[in-house]
């Protein structure tokens, strides 16, 4: 039935209504019949059990957290009004992941695509990547690829979050929680080895000194080739941590420094749409890398973090964070089929690409603290949230792009035989754009959970924000310039949210967000005239209904929701040919949809997680476009979902096998929804792997597209064929 349910067609709205109610009425008749003593078994714990729990448990990654460090609050997930995920990054390093983008591919409501820049996630119909990744509960912005090497979970805060954490694309936010010192977890060494020349090694030593002190190392070296020819990246993290509670444990100190390098040869391709208009196809193992092409991604964390209960049931959190972030790079990309030999395409045959080099440094401060605690006013109770945050963010881009107006500065390349073409010495480049962009941001918030009994409770959040930023554009177009652009502004984020819960095992809620995103949701442009500088900011508001469950005694959590989203203060530019600094604001964005996620263990031996999500985003009102109304948003798949399943024969011994969904979208040049769209289909991967578990040794075979499915990550890369990986791991 679920089968049904995840591959329906978009348009059956009512059938899709249909058959969630009935399967929810299906899981309430076996909760209600299965009296067996196996039934009674939990495997909901709460979230300090859970990390206790050696990341190599077979179960681990198929337990729900009982709380998200993405609220602040510390309340429980079905006291937030707001759909809340959480996943296990071990349940995908079993099958080699570790980009940030591959491990939310089938989350619902999630899209990703391939961005050798970022991350290419799309939260809710909105892009994810400029302000709303975070890291411990601190901002993770900027443009580079995210490595999952030292995080020991992902959670996802879904819709407008801005009362929370500030300025935000509204789809959500993503948090990375990663691995510290603690006095419970275990050590271990592992090797790893798969295909492609794919092979690494892993480090975790935790140890507790005394009762008082705990450090840890955590260290990863990887090195891998790709199934494109002359594709290839080599990565470097170390991250260690040291831990402090005093004798009572009411305190808690935590400072962490991690390092983490990525090293590529980037997979910057042509369209293979636009070659095969042409009717050149090449094979999808081409890589269309030049010798001496890379991108270096180079990111050190420092953050310390202190927790303090001062009172009983109340709560002190302090954290204060350093980040430098650098994405260097200098390679070909894109191209255009060069059908016959002219003065814009010197060589038949030859697919002409553009050339550009980049320097960016991204450098973020962030200073935030918070009091939570508990309070009676009579017989109502109120769970309280009251912080501030403190960020300055810096940004400053050099780049140097070729892509138009000399011939001799484009590259060739040959579809077929790989042969390379230079018409110019690279060592020669001259920059073409140098800006400098700050901001900084002081935030004010408070929430309430006033709880009047155990059945009704009222979430009220409120935030304001301070936000000062300027950019100062130093070279523009080769030329020396000195434009400099700079604006204030304060706006206010609302959230409220009624909850219900008539038994313990059921909560409904319904809820509004807003969010706001001043600059379209980046603190570093390029060049602005002063109409969008001086723009209200864009803002997102989001209506969502839903309800989380427990079923068959805890064991199973469930979790539905429907939202709609509204962007409003869309930026355009009137005259975009003539006056490319003249931008002015109007049109809005809508987002809507469904969302059913589900992880628990069924049986005894049989575990299972996976989801649905539906998203409908589109051009609700384009000023400057009207004939894009209607028109689906960039890079958003409309179906998206997952299923796997575990089943463990004896203690030991498990095996898996799992299927990933994305449905398909519409990719734009450059994201301007007025340009001609391409489709991009969409695909169902099969995944697989068994492994063994005895303490000290845990072994994995683990093979991802087990069918060898054929499909597009994006308009430019094909998905990864059939691979292999085998990981063996030692704890003590």
């Amino acid at each position: 039935m679920f089968q049904h349910f995840l591959f329906f067609h978009p348009g059956q709205a009512a059938f899709k209504y249909s058959v969630l109610s009935l399967m929810i009425l299906q899981t309430q008749h076996v909760m209600a019949t299965d009296t067996s003593e196996a039934s009674k078994i939990t495997a909901v714990l709460p979230t300090l059990k859970i990390e206790a729990m050696s990341e190599l448990d077979p179960i681990k990654s198929y337990i729900d957290y009982d709380q998200a460090n993405v609220t602040r609050s510390g309340l429980k997930k079905k006291d937030v009004p707001q759909t809340i995920d959480t996943i296990d990054v071990q349940k995908y390093k079993i099958y080699g992941a570790n980009d940030l983008s591959v491990m939310l591919q089938g989350t619902p409501g999630i899209s990703t695509n391939y961005d050798t820049r970022g991350d290419g996630i799309v939260l809710r119909g909105f892009n994810a990547d400029t302000s709303d990744i975070y890291r411990d509960g601190i901002r993770d912005s900027g443009q580079i690829r995210r490595s999952t090497a030292n995080i020991e979970r992902i959670e996802i805060l879904k819709g407008p979050a801005s009362v929370l954490y500030g300025r935000s694309g509204g789809g959500g936010v993503i948090n990375m929680v990663s691995k510290y010192a603690n006095f419970d977890s275990k050590s271990s060494i592992g090797v790893y080895a798969g295909s492609w020349n794919n092979h690494g090694t892993t480090l975790d030593l935790n140890q507790a000194i005394n009762e008082n002190w705990a450090v840890r190392l955590t260290s990863e070296y990887a090195e891998a080739d790709s199934f494109r020819r002359g594709i290839e990246q080599r990565q470097v993290m170390v991250s260690p941590s040291i831990t402090y509670r005093n004798d009572d444990q009411t305190l808690l100190w935590t400072t962490q420094y991690t390092y983490d390098k990525l090293h590529r040869v980037p997979d910057r391709g042509p369209s293979y749409f636009d070659l095969a208009k042409n009717n050149v196809f090449p094979s999808i193992r081409q890589g269309f890398a030049h010798q001496g092409d890379f991108i270096d991604d180079e990111s050190q964390v420092i953050r310390t973090d202190l927790k303090y209960e001062y009172v009983p049931n109340w709560n002190f959190h302090w954290a204060l964070s350093y980040r430098q972030a650098y994405q260097n790079f200098d390679n070909y990309f894109g191209g255009t089929y060069c059908t016959v030999q002219s003065a814009t395409c010197l060589y038949q045959g030859f697919i002409r690409q553009s050339y550009a080099w980049q320097q960016t440094m991204n450098k973020t401060i962030t200073n935030t603290f918070d009091i939570t605690g508990e309070l009676n006013t009579g017989p109502i109770q109120h769970n309280v949230m009251l912080g501030t945050d403190v960020t300055k963010e810096i940004r400053e881009p050099k780049l140097g792009n070729y892509s138009s107006g000399s011939i001799s500065l484009y590259g060739y390349f040959n579809p077929y035989t790989g042969q390379v073409i230079e018409t110019f010495d690279r060592n020669n480049a001259q920059m073409t754009t140098h800006n400098l962009s700050e901001g900084l941001n002081l935030g004010f918030f408070a929430q309430d959970l006033i709880s009047f009994n155990d059945q009704i409770k009222l979430l009220l959040g409120g935030r304001y924000d301070v936000y000062d930023s300027s950019t100062q554009v130093k070279v523009k177009n080769k030329l020396d310039v000195d434009e400099y652009y700079a604006k204030q502004e304060g706006t206010f984020s609302p959230n409220v949210g009624l909850i219900w819960q008539p038994v313990s095992a059921h909560s409904f809620y319904t809820s509004y967000s807003r969010s706001f995103a001043p600059f379209g949701g980046s603190v570093a442009v390029n060049s602005v005239s002063s109409n969008v500088v001086n723009a209200e900011p864009q803002f997102n508001d989001q209506f969502e209904i839903g309800v989380k469950s427990d079923w068959l005694d805890q064991r199973l959590n469930t979790q539905f929701s429907v939202f709609d989203i509204r962007k409003h203060n869309i930026r355009y530019q009137p005259d975009r040919d003539n006056q490319p600094d003249l931008w002015a604001v109007a049109g809005e964005h809508q987002s809507k949809g469904l969302e059913f996620g589900f992880i628990g263990r069924m049986l005894d031996n049989v575990f299972v997680r996976g989801g649905y999500g539906y998203t409908d985003a589109k051009v609700k009102d384009n000023v400057q476009y009207p004939n894009t109304v209607n028109a689906p948003l960039d890079k958003v798949s409309k179906n998206t979902g997952n299923l796997f399943i575990r089943y463990l024969p004896i203690e030991s011994v498990y095996v898996e096998s799992g299927v990933t969904y994305q449905g398909s979208f519409y990719s734009y040049q450059n994201g301007n929804l007025n340009s001609t769209p391409v489709h991009i289909d969409g695909f169902s991967r099969v995944d697989a792997a068994i492994g063994y578990s005895a303490d000290p040794w845990n072994v994995t075979l683990a093979i991802n597209n087990l069918t060898d499915k054929k499909y597009w990550r994006s308009a430019d890369l094909p998905g990864t064929p059939r691979n292999v990986l085998v990981r063996l791991n030692y704890q003590f």
